[in-house]
Formats: structure tokens, sequence, C-alpha cells
């Protein structure tokens, strides 16, 4: 993979990568979508179909404000209102980390989606193991910035431990990417990489 320059939308590297993935005119589910601005510009400049699902009820609300339309629900709850194969894509941005059965959750992408984009924040990042090794304490750097009884993260993965749940699961990795700020990154990606962003497949 060939290092280079990586532009934001929405103000994130991720985003304008899952923006680059989604191909238009197609079904996409946004899991965790927050306030559904990534549901928003895909629906106005890939025009797709749109739907998300978020627990808080005031970035619910929000997201309808905007003209999306989102389902109000717990993500580890599963998506048991979701019919097999609903979507082309599943997407799960950053959220992977927080879900408390995040193998549960993925498994469930891949019912629902025929394709799932996950983003996530890589613990194995050069940074967040100097923190560790000379604070002795848990890690806070800028991708990870909460004291430890206050995070929202749960499980802290890298891009190692999601290469190999990909190959327990008998997942097809269609297309990976690894991000340090607004740059790809293409060596030790699980030592340079701040985020990883995969689109992942059932093997037939």
């Amino acid at each position: 993979m060939k290092a280079g320059f990586v532009g934001e939308l929405l103000g994130r590297s991720d985003y304008a990568i899952i923006g680059e993935i989604v191909e238009p005119n197609t079904k996409v589910l946004d899991l965790g979508c927050g306030e559904g601005e990534l549901l928003e510009w895909l629906a106005a400049n890939k025009g797709v179909e749109a739907r998300g699902v978020e627990l808080a009820g005031a970035k619910v609300r929000k997201a309808i404000g905007r003209g999306v339309s989102v389902y109000q629900c717990d993500i580890d709850e599963g998506l048991a209102d979701y019919p097999d194969q609903a979507f082309d894509y599943v997407i799960l941005s950053q959220t992977l980390q927080e879900t408390r059965h995040p193998r549960t959750v993925l498994r469930e992408m891949l019912r629902v989606g025929r394709r799932a984009i996950v983003a996530f924040p890589n613990f194995g990042h050069w940074r967040v193991r100097l923190s560790m090794l000379f604070s002795g304490r848990a890690p806070q750097t800028s991708l990870f910035p909460y004291e430890w009884y206050e995070s929202p993260n749960i499980h802290f993965l890298t891009v190692h431990d999601f290469e190999a749940l990909a190959a327990l699961e008998n997942l097809v990795v269609e297309r990976r990417y690894f991000l340090a700020g607004h740059r790809k990154v293409g060596v030790m990606p699980n030592l340079t990489a701040e985020v990883a962003v995969f689109l992942v497949r059932r093997a037939s």
C-alpha cells in the first residue's frame, strides 16, 4: 500500500475513506450513527438509501431533523428488526470498541448487510504503547483522551486483533486502510496506524 494524503469528510479522515468505499445508489445502515452527519452526506452525494441506528435519544432527534431515518436501539441488543441481507453496506465507525459483544455485533452486521465497513482506533499505536510504558497507567493520548473510569471504550483492539477475528469468522477482507492523521500508512500498521478501516464480507 502506498502512503498518501487523506482528506477529511465532516472533519474526519475515516469518514473520507468510508465516503470513498460506499458505491452510489446503494442501501446503507450506519450503526452508532450519532447525529446522522455521515448518512446525510452519503444520501446527498452518493444517492444512497440511508438508515441509522443510535442509542442516544437526543442524537436520534437531531438526525431525524436532518432528514435521516434513524432507529433508536442499543447495537448490543441486536438487529433483529432487520431482515437478512437488507443492506449493501453496514457501517460501524469507531464504535466497535464500545460494544459489549463485538463479535456478535460483527456477525449481525454481516447478517443484515452484504458488506461491513468497520473503522476503529488502533490500541497498538506506538504512542499508546509508550504512554503505558512510561506512565504505568491506562494510556492517555489524543486517540484515547479519557481517564480509564470515564472512557466509553471497553475493548482495546489492535489491527492484528481485528485481522485475527476476521480470520476466525472466515471473513474476506476486501480492502484495508491504515491512517495516521491525514496520511495512509503501509509499513507496520499495527505500530504506526492511529485508525484502521476495513471492508469485509462473508466468504462465499
